[in-house]
């Protein structure tokens, strides 16, 4: 279903793109210390690496991006890939104010979980010069989590440039629906600090963390704790 759901987006937007010299691919491929998605770690606390392509033409794009991860063999399946796939229109509703909508899905090739770890949702989002607020809505079930279809994700994020840096906060809400007194629930922080390095090479130090104490590794170790998180990526 997510293999379509990735080939109707590509068919659509290649039937509104207005011509072929206005049309992108890039490439990008990047390592972190601890890959962390909405403040909770994807890679027991550990190094992942990541690849990913993007096509733009006009208003619209799709992409893939895939990362290696270890949380699906600590939930007691199989895998140790995710996989994304996500295809959208942005552009301008006025001067200095941008809208995004789409829809993503994350693949877990072979997870074997009792609940499936594919999930996906679609998203929007207004962005008001630097701030950008998003929401994202599960129309599956969220990552695993049993009778989860429906849980949303609500962010606001900000970028300055700060000399020859980016700094970035982030703060972030998740709603995981059916699971009880909503103990997976949480709000999520980050502050990012971005360096150019080299022309397509970037260098990010994050502040991440969550409150929430109920993601943890086989070992017993808090996977939303406050901890620093350095990154390289380079686009192409």
């Amino acid at each position: 279903m997510k293999k379509t759901l990735l080939a109707v987006a590509a068919t659509l937007a290649a039937s509104a793109f207005p011509t072929v010299a206005s049309a992108q691919l890039s490439f990008n491929v990047g390592a972190t210390t601890d890959y962390r998605y909405r403040g909770v770690s994807q890679s027991r606390l550990k190094p992942a690496v990541s690849a990913g392509a993007d096509y733009a033409a006009g208003a619209f794009y799709v992409g893939a991006w895939a990362s290696s991860i270890k949380w699906v063999k600590d939930g007691g399946g199989d895998g140790n890939m995710e996989l994304d796939l996500y295809g959208g229109y942005k552009g301008e509703l006025a001067k200095d104010v941008g809208f995004d909508v789409g829809i993503l899905a994350y693949v877990y090739p072979g997870n074997d979980l009792p609940t499936s770890a594919n999930t996906t949702e679609l998203y929007g989002a207004i962005t008001f010069g630097p701030a950008t607020l998003k929401y994202s809505h599960s129309v599956t079930n969220l990552f695993g989590f049993a009778d989860s279809k429906n849980s949303g994700y609500l962010d606001l994020t900000a970028t300055f440039p700060v000399g020859p840096v980016s700094v970035t906060p982030h703060i972030g809400y998740q709603k995981v629906r059916g699971t009880g007194n909503d103990p997976f629930s949480y709000t999520d922080y980050s502050l990012t600090v971005g360096y150019e390095a080299m022309p397509g090479l970037t260098l990010t130090a994050a502040v991440v963390g969550t409150d929430n104490k109920q993601y943890v590794s086989p070992a017993g170790k808090n996977l939303g704790k406050s901890a620093l998180v350095l990154g390289v990526k380079y686009g192409f």
